[in-house]
Order: structure tokens, then C-alpha cells, then sequence
């Protein structure tokens, strides 16, 4: 299986309801909000060095994940509104779509944050090599300079 990540420009593809509905039936309302924000223009991914993106299987949407500006540090990025499907888990789409992510990152920031909302996400931006830093809106953050 090949996985495409792909940038949303435009608008968000239908698909993303259904991920949204997965979220939601597993406690997750970040998606949810992601498409509210999205329709009421509030959070659109499109300031210098933000980035939306969705990961692929076969032309169905199984991940996703965003970068925005830090609002309490200066040039920082903060990762947010990741989720990839249940049936897509430990198969490395997470990992694929936060170093597509942080490798676009390197050319805007030199720190990128992210709030770890549970124990398994604080473990996996750990194996990406963030460090625990509870701190106003963010639990974990990567120094890119290191």
C-alpha cells in the first residue's frame, strides 16, 4: 500500500466528515473543529509557514495533520489537529505526515510545539524526539536548530 500526502489548498475534501466521525466516536473532537474552523475562515493553514495536510491510501483519505503559528512564542510553529484512522494506526502514516511537516518547518521556525492530548500521542512525538515541556498551550516541543 502506498501512502500520497498531499497539501489542502483549496478547501478540505468530503472525506474529511467521515474522519471527523471516526474522531468524534473515539472521544476526538479536534477534527471536528478543524472543519468549523476551516468554514468559518477562522484557521486555514495559509500563513507563512502553515500547512495542512492529508495522507492517502488509495485515493482514501486515512490521515491528518497541520502546522500553525505558535501564538505564544515567536517563531514557533505548533503541530495540531493530527488523526489517522484506527484501522491506519502502526503503519507509519503519523510519522509520514509530522516529518513532511517538520521538514517544511526547518525553513520558517527554529521550535516547533504540540499539545500531547493523551499517552499514546505524548509517546509518539516523543519517538520524534519533542521533549516534555508543560507550558501554557503545549505539552511537548522540538528545538529544530538542535
Amino acid at each position: 500500500m502506498t501512502i500520497d500526502i498531499r497539501i489542502f489548498h483549496d478547501g478540505l475534501p468530503e472525506a474529511m466528515a467521515g474522519l471527523a466521525h471516526e474522531a468524534r466516536q473515539e472521544g476526538h473532537l479536534h477534527i471536528g473543529r478543524l472543519i468549523d474552523e476551516w468554514a468559518a475562515g477562522d484557521i486555514r493553514f495559509a500563513r507563512d509557514g502553515e500547512r495542512l495536510l492529508g495522507a492517502f491510501a488509495d485515493e482514501e483519505l486515512v490521515g491528518v495533520g497541520g502546522i500553525t503559528i505558535e501564538p505564544v512564542l515567536p517563531e514557533t510553529l505548533r503541530m495540531r489537529r493530527f488523526y489517522v484512522r484506527p484501522a491506519m494506526r502502526s503503519r507509519g502514516v503519523g510519522r509520514m505526515l509530522a516529518l513532511t511537516l517538520l521538514d517544511h518547518a526547518r525553513r520558517f521556525c527554529r521550535c516547533v510545539t504540540v499539545h500531547a492530548g493523551n499517552d499514546g500521542a505524548a509517546k509518539f512525538w516523543e519517538s520524534l524526539e519533542f521533549r516534555p515541556r508543560d507550558q501554557d498551550a503545549y505539552t511537548h516541543v522540538l528545538d529544530l536548530r538542535a
